[in-house]
């Protein structure tokens, strides 16, 4: 008996102007193009991305592009893992069908410093936007960008980027076509010990990757308060907890998982997301936890 061979395989695009012309070609009757953005260096958290994304749709079409305009930190740029190979291939045994890879001057061929500034307000005072200055302006940027080119019918993002997706959400009201696709927020993939996976994970030392999992241990401790505790006292426990172990925490909050309107403390009728940022040696880990008023 002869066993079937499946093949798999998955066009690469470099240039605009060729993949609008396939796209523009291959769109799907009923179930539409679902659109994974990335920078690369791709672990099991995106591949879910992908996953979810061909279930739900006829196209799965991802991009891979290191956005210089969203660090503010060169240090953090110029470090960010390249793995483009091990990343195609990947993507090729998940069953992505589409992948966009384009150059710095093909996404901006005009340069960088005529591109639309969208208006995110209170998003961007706040957590990263208040540590990472600039940041969200170049998420819009390069967001509103790639959404033109691929032209999707949904939008699959991480939760792990909270404020992200909360910042992506409000970008689609302010793009053409926008309130036209659907984003779906997918949810965090975790390691054994609760780190949520991450491309700069790798960049960890092993002693550092043996701690790394205390920022999860905060958050289930947070949530494990909801709602009668009292934040102020666990956000301290956590500050000392994190610092013990040689993080230095950028802030631990507690916040409306609608709107990011910071809280004092446990509300009993909003859902909350905490949130928390920390560096272990040079390495910036993000995390979050919804909390549900009745937790």
């Amino acid at each position: 008996m002869r066993t079937k061979l499946q093949i798999s395989f998955m066009l690469i695009f470099k240039k605009v102007a060729d993949i609008q012309a396939y796209l523009s070609q291959q769109k799907p009757a009923g179930r539409g193009i679902g659109f994974v953005p990335t920078m690369g260096a791709l672990h099991a958290g995106h591949l879910s991305l992908i996953k979810l994304a061909k279930a739900d749709n006829k196209l799965v079409v991802t991009s891979i592009f290191v956005n210089p305009t969203q660090f503010n930190d060169k240090e953090d740029f110029e470090k960010y893992p390249i793995t483009t190979d091990t990343d195609v291939a990947m993507l090729i045994e998940a069953g992505c069908n589409v992948l966009f890879l384009p150059s710095v001057d093909e996404m901006y061929p005009q340069g960088t410093e005529n591109m639309p500034v969208f208006d995110f307000g209170y998003l961007e005072t706040v957590l990263e936007g208040a540590h990472r200055p600039g940041h969200f302006r170049g998420v819009g940027q390069v967001v509103a960008r790639l959404l033109d080119i691929v032209k999707p019918d949904s939008l699959y993002m991480g939760q792990k980027d909270y404020q992200q997706c909360l910042v992506v959400k409000n970008l689609l009201g302010q793009v053409a076509g926008g309130n036209d696709i659907e984003m779906i927020i997918c949810p965090i993939i975790r390691e054994a010990d609760g780190l949520a996976m991450s491309s700069r994970n790798r960049r960890l030392t092993d002693p550092q990757r043996a701690v790394a999992g205390t920022i999860y241990q905060c958050l289930i401790s947070i949530l494990s308060k909801a709602p009668s505790g009292n934040f102020t006292v666990v956000q301290k426990e956590c500050a000392d907890l994190l610092a013990d172990k040689g993080f230095v925490p950028e802030y631990i909050a507690l916040a409306d998982a609608a709107t990011l309107q910071l809280l004092d403390n446990y509300s009993a009728t909003t859902q909350m997301v905490a949130l928390i940022a920390a560096k272990l040696g040079n390495v910036r880990l993000i995390d979050n936890m919804l909390v549900e008023a009745d937790s």
